[in-house]
C-alpha cells in the first residue's frame, strides 16, 4: 500500500513559513534526508551529513494530523531524490492540505502532482552549482508556482536578471530573489531591484530574523 512507502526524514517541526509568498504563515515543515548538491552558501548540511529517521508515509501523515488545517511543505535537502515523496504527496492532497514542495531545480519536476506549489531554485554562479540545473523544468512549472533565485554577489543578480528575461520567467512563475546576507546586505539587493524596476520580490528569511542563530526546528 503506498502508506506503507518508506522515506528517510531529517525532521518535522511545526513552524512559521518564513520563505517564499507564504512567509508569514503557520507551516508543518517535512524535512527530508539527503541532498545531490553542495550549495556553497548550505544551511542545512544536516540533512545529508548525519543518519536521518525511517518512516512510513502512514507514519507520517500521523505527525501531519496533529496539526490540522495549517500548510504543508516537503522540503530537504532534496525531497526529489527519494522516490517515496510521490505516494506522500498525494496523500496529502486527499487529506485537503496545501501542500508546498522545495525543491533545489537539478531533478525533474514533472512527475509532481499539479495541485502541489513547487517553489524551485535556480541556483545562481556563486553557489558552484549552476551547472547541475534542470532548465527543462521551466517549461512544466505553472504560473501557481515559485522560482527563487538565492544571491550572493553583484555577479549573481546579473545573472538572475539575465534568466529572467531571457526565459520570460515572469510569465513561468512567481519570482523572488533571496539575498545571503553573509555576503550580500540585503539593502544593495533592495537598490538593484529598484533601479531595474524588476518585477522580483525580495525575500528576506523571516525564520532567521524571528530566531536568529537558530537552524534547525524552524
Amino acid at each position: 500500500m503506498p502508506t506503507e512507502t518508506t522515506l528517510t526524514v531529517s525532521e518535522i517541526f511545526y513552524s512559521i513559513q518564513g520563505e517564499s509568498r507564504y512567509a508569514g504563515y503557520p507551516c508543518l515543515f517535512i524535512r527530508l534526508s539527503g541532498c545531490n548538491l553542495r550549495c556553497s552558501y548550505c544551511d542545512a548540511r544536516y540533512t545529508y551529513e548525519e543518519p536521518g529517521q525511517e518512516m512510513t508515509v502512514a507514519a507520517i501523515l500521523s505527525e501531519v494530523q496533529k496539526t490540522p488545517e495549517v500548510l504543508v511543505e516537503v522540503t530537504g535537502g532534496e525531497p526529489l531524490l527519494q522516490d517515496g515523496i510521490y505516494p506522500l504527496l498525494d496523500e496529502l492532497l486527499a487529506a485537503g492540505r496545501t501542500v508546498l514542495l522545495e525543491t533545489n531545480g537539478s531533478l525533474d519536476i514533472s512527475r509532481v502532482p499539479h495541485e502541489v506549489v513547487r517553489i524551485m531554485d535556480l541556483k545562481c554562479p556563486d553557489s558552484n552549482m549552476q551547472q547541475r540545473m534542470e532548465l527543462s523544468n521551466l517549461k512544466h512549472l505553472r504560473p501557481n508556482d515559485e522560482i527563487k533565485f538565492v544571491l550572493s554577489s553583484r555577479h549573481d543578480y546579473d545573472w538572475a536578471r539575465e534568466m529572467i528575461h531571457s526565459h520570460t520567467l515572469t510569465k513561468a512563475a512567481h519570482l523572488s530573489c533571496s539575498p545571503v546576507t553573509t555576503s550580500l546586505p540585503p539593502a544593495d539587493l533592495a537598490q538593484w531591484l529598484q533601479d531595474d524596476r524588476l518585477p522580483c520580490r525580495l525575500q528576506l528569511q523571516l525564520h532567521t530574523i524571528l530566531w536568529p542563530g537558530q537552524y534547525r526546528g524552524v
